[in-house]
């Protein structure tokens, strides 16, 4: 081994374990534990050694986990709050098939589960939800106002709120959302309008977070503040807490740091002793007509199936579809692909293994339910197979090309992708949540094609990005009901 891919191993050890350190630093001073309620995953955090803490409920959205809404555990627990999350039926970890009217069950699972913590004040109790969590808190607070004294709703969908129920409510939308901010803006004035009178529980109010959407609102330090800021006031507790949550940060150094390592090693992997000869049009010609066959085909199938419901999840079962026929389309166009040797698909089998830690290993801690519960671990090979034709086009036609072209490559697929699926829920609106996966199109076509430059070999990028992908998909979105 050289000396620059031994300094490429050591920056990769160091960025790796620093990224660990600052995780670890994150959860410094607090209680973390994960609990099961009546087959109800729960993650439970608390300041260390609290005593008669207010407790807060924080309830995930759709295709969501209690992972996914750790920034305002981190920053509300950090501040002196008991904080209870948990996984949905269907959700996460948890096996239960999606019942929509079932949600408030867990809730209220998750509720018994936080007064039982010798450190909470059970007197002084506030909900926080995202999106269709957003819905179920604000229903509880509906249902409970007593019990209730707030009700922080992200990105909030609906609820039979009036003037009095819930008491202090504290609504969010992101700047890029305007859907919910349209919305928000009808619950606040249902609600009675804006009001600062949170003494008597008539508190009201809206935030718009600038330059979020969706999803990154979660990760915002403009969400988090404002909803610290709205319990404190209700609660009446001086604010002195300076904590950030900067975990996302340090999950990208980590993965930063395995892609250094992955490029250390990569010779290890060899190179392919022929490439397949295709011409640009080609290639280009496969890519644009992809997403067309792809969206044709899903309609039709749509005629004779439940896409929602496909394969015994929720979305992700057609979003495997859509990249079957989009990939098949497209090496249809390539006219010819290498053959697979039992090398390339071990190694395609050892870069799963590299990019499953990679990416997963730290997202259990920071953002995503990351390990698959056994049913889950069903789904996964199907759809990853499924995927295999997408990143073996994808392989090929980024064999033995510069960097200009790769980066070219990576915006030629983000935009088509994003593009495809926009174009399919014009003719497929029940699948509305495939817009979840839009804003990871970009970043994480841009790691796979780092991967893709690193090895130089179509079979095992393909079969190692697939698995992944997979996996991903799997590990994402909702059982079916």
């Amino acid at each position: 081994m050289n000396y620059k891919r031994l300094g490429l191993l050591v920056l990769a050890s160091l960025l790796i374990v620093s990224s660990w350190l600052g995780i670890a630093g994150a959860r410094s001073n607090l209680e973390v534990r994960s609990l099961q309620r009546a087959g109800v995953p729960l993650l439970y955090l608390a300041p260390q050694g609290a005593r008669a803490v207010p407790g807060v409920l924080v309830a995930h959205g759709f295709a969501g986990s209690k992972q996914l809404m750790l920034g305002y555990g981190h920053v509300l627990a950090h501040a002196g709050y008991a904080v209870m999350l948990w996984d949905f039926n269907g959700h996460g970890a948890n096996g239960a098939r999606l019942q929509r009217d079932q949600l408030q069950q867990s809730l209220d699972v998750a509720l018994a589960a936080l007064l039982e913590q010798p450190q909470v004040d059970r007197d002084r109790l506030a909900l926080l939800g995202h999106s269709m969590g957003s819905g179920i808190v604000m229903s509880a607070g509906v249902r409970s106002p007593d019990r209730f004294a707030a009700t922080v709703a992200v990105s909030p969908t609906g609820a039979n709120i009036t003037p009095q129920t819930p008491r202090n409510l504290q609504l969010q939308a992101g700047g890029g959302e305007g859907r919910f901010i349209a919305n928000a803006e009808r619950l606040l004035a249902q609600a009675g309008g804006e009001d600062t009178n949170l003494a008597a529980g008539q508190g009201r109010e809206l935030v718009v977070v600038p330059g979020v959407e969706h999803i990154t609102i979660l990760f915002s330090d403009g969400s988090h503040q404002a909803a610290l800021r709205w319990l404190d006031a209700t609660f009446e507790r001086p604010s002195n807490s300076q904590y950030v949550d900067r975990r996302m940060g340090w999950y990208g150094l980590h993965l930063l740091g395995w892609l250094v390592g992955l490029a250390a090693v990569a010779p290890l992997f060899g190179q392919p002793r022929t490439t397949v000869k295709t011409s640009s049009i080609q290639r280009w010609l496969g890519l644009g007509v992809a997403p067309l066959t792809a969206t044709a085909g899903l309609v039709l199938l749509g005629q004779r199936l439940n896409l929602q419901d496909l394969g015994g999840v929720q979305v992700g079962g057609a979003v495997g579809v859509w990249f079957l026929i989009a990939g098949l389309t497209w090496l249809a166009v390539l006219g010819r692909v290498p053959r697979p040797t039992l090398r390339t698909v071990g190694l395609g089998i050892v870069l799963f293994g590299v990019l499953w830690v990679a990416f997963g290993a730290m997202a259990q801690v920071v953002w995503l339910q990351w390990w698959l519960i056994p049913i889950r671990l069903r789904l996964w090979l199907p759809i990853a197979i499924a995927c295999l034709p997408w990143f073996l086009a994808s392989g090929v036609v980024q064999e033995n090309i510069g960097v200009s072209k790769r980066i070219l490559w990576w915006l030629g697929q983000t935009i088509i992708l994003v593009g495809g699926f926009v174009l399919t829920l014009n003719f497929l609106p029940q699948l509305g949540f495939m817009y979840l996966l839009l804003p990871l199109f970009p970043p994480l076509m841009g790691v796979l094609a780092l991967v893709a430059g690193s090895l130089n070999r179509s079979w095992v990028y393909a079969i190692g990005s697939a698995l992944f992908f997979g996996w991903l998909l799997a590990a994402g979105f909702p059982l079916s009901a």
